[in-house]
């Protein structure tokens, strides 16, 4: 890997690199881990299980988070980790090769698009973007700056997994017709929280980000942002990212090019502002597929003993996707046992394979993917926030004759932290 450097002002006043690439004493890819309070904790232990990697740096708004984080890794590894409270700051740094973005999901696209434009490759939560017109932003970035962008959903990297789509693809269950996911989450109500002043250990400027401006509220920090829209978009787009991917994946399907969405609250009087019980169908008029995914929020049963996961339908028989790693097939009208397996993979290791290599083919998760399975959900909230069917053109990514749903294909950045129309 090139090791020149050359540095140009980039969006946000940020020095960015043009090439950058892995240049530490032992040959490891160095990454720093953006966000460390929830999903970032298996970002650090992923990589730093890694033979050809090292965590160098960590980074939050949230110095009281950062200070344990980074307290605990010295504990377990033995040695310090360098922190940081502004990700600008990371960017900026010579001795990163790679970030590792699990901030909350409304930083996901800007954040990844800041580290392409500084020479760094990227390992990125899901959702990968928070709207659509920041996913087509995203790939834009990472095919300009020649950067491996790895979206974080596991069951990319699952062996099982992979040897069921092979099936699908095979006939298994004979012509593949529908796909449903399902998110069946026990989420409890998060009460009313008022505004209060920001707490001195977080910086509330960066966390807020490309949100407008908003006072500072418990509702929101540390978890419950996904069920606000400036910041999350609801179960859809957060555990059932792994399976709006997995129902593209396995039925060969893109965009579609008709979506409807109905749903609400109907348990809770709370702070939430997304629906707890959603239903949403994409509709593939011209291959005769048709997806189903829904959300449920609290007690129910499992379909196919399937609570979180998916259900693909064929003329054949059904198959049952559960969790990240294991699939079972049913035939026939009595359901007679198929094939089935269970096997796990390593997605942070398939990242790093493809960093070193510079070759996207060798990534199980690409910037496509995110952008797709992300998008997928952001269609159905759509929907569901304007009550109506809406038709979609995959090809311009953009609703047809709807003015209203286009005007929410992006949103109102706050200055600087903007995805620029060019990236």
């Amino acid at each position: 890997m090139n090791s020149r450097r050359s540095f140009v002002l980039g969006a946000g006043g940020v020095a960015v690199s043009l090439m950058a690439g892995k240049a530490s004493a032992n040959n490891r890819i160095r990454v720093a881990v953006l966000g460390v309070n929830g999903r970032g904790q298996d970002h650090i232990s992923g990589f730093q299980a890694q033979p050809n990697a090292e965590v160098v740096m960590l980074c939050d708004p949230d110095s009281n988070v950062l200070a344990a984080r980074a307290e605990k890794f010295e504990t377990k590894y033995h040695r310090k980790v360098k922190t940081e409270t502004d990700l600008r700051k990371v960017f900026e740094s010579k001795e990163i090769d790679a970030v590792s973005i699990a901030t909350p999901n409304h930083w996901h696209a800007l954040a990844a698009i800041w580290a392409c434009q500084a020479g760094k490759d990227v390992y990125v939560e899901k959702p990968g973007a928070h709207n659509i017109f920041e996913g087509r932003k995203l790939i834009e970035a990472a095919h300009r700056y020649n950067r491996i962008v790895q979206h974080g959903v596991q069951l990319r990297s699952s062996t099982a997994i992979q040897e069921a789509v092979q099936l699908l693809n095979k006939g298994v269950i004979g012509k593949v017709y529908m796909a449903r996911g399902l998110v069946f989450r026990i989420r409890p109500s998060v009460g009313h929280k008022g505004d209060e002043p920001t707490p001195a250990n977080l910086n509330w400027d960066i966390w807020q980000g490309p949100a407008q401006e908003h006072a500072f509220t418990r509702a929101l920090v540390h978890y419950n942002w996904h069920w606000h829209w400036n910041y999350g978009n609801g179960d859809v787009g957060n555990q059932g990212i792994h399976e709006t991917d997995m129902c593209m994946w396995g039925l060969g399907v893109g965009l579609p090019n008709r979506v409807t969405s109905m749903g609400g609250k109907f348990l809770w009087d709370d702070d939430k502002e997304t629906p707890e019980t959603q239903t949403s169908v994409y509709h593939y008029p011209e291959q005769k597929k048709i997806i189903q995914f829904e959300v449920r929020p609290w007690f129910t049963n499992t379909e196919g003993g399937v609570g979180v996961g998916n259900i693909f339908y064929g003329s054949e028989g059904f198959m049952a996707i559960n969790g990240y790693s294991s699939y079972e097939v049913f035939l026939g009208e009595k359901r007679e046992p198929g094939p089935k397996g269970n096997a796990g993979g390593d997605h942070y290791a398939n990242f790093l394979k493809a960093v070193e290599s510079r070759k996207t083919r060798d990534q199980n998760g690409p910037v496509e993917t995110a952008h797709l399975a992300s998008s997928l959900a952001h269609l159905g909230n759509i929907s569901y926030r304007l009550g109506r069917q809406l038709e979609f053109d995959p090809g311009a990514e953009r609703f047809v004759g709807d003015e209203e749903a286009n005007g929410m294909l992006s949103r109102n950045y706050r200055a600087p932290f903007v995805v620029p129309e060019k990236v």
